[in-house]
């Protein structure tokens, strides 16, 4: 299966409550953390909903 790495880049204070928990659900809990994920449509979903405060890494 197919993996994406994701890497939290901006700050999560004075977001929304529902996209804190989404990076939560994520495992991206501090700016410059690095997770490699599965690559489906629920976790593009949440990459999604979060584009602002995170960038995908090659």
């Amino acid at each position: 299966m197919a993996t994406i790495k994701v890497k939290a880049i901006r700050s999560r204070i004075n977001c929304p409550k529902t996209e804190k928990l989404t990076l939560d659900a994520l495992g991206l809990t501090r700016i410059g953390l690095v997770r490699e994920l599965p690559d489906n449509e629920c976790t593009r979903g949440q990459i999604r909903k979060v584009a602002h405060l995170v960038a995908l890494v090659d």
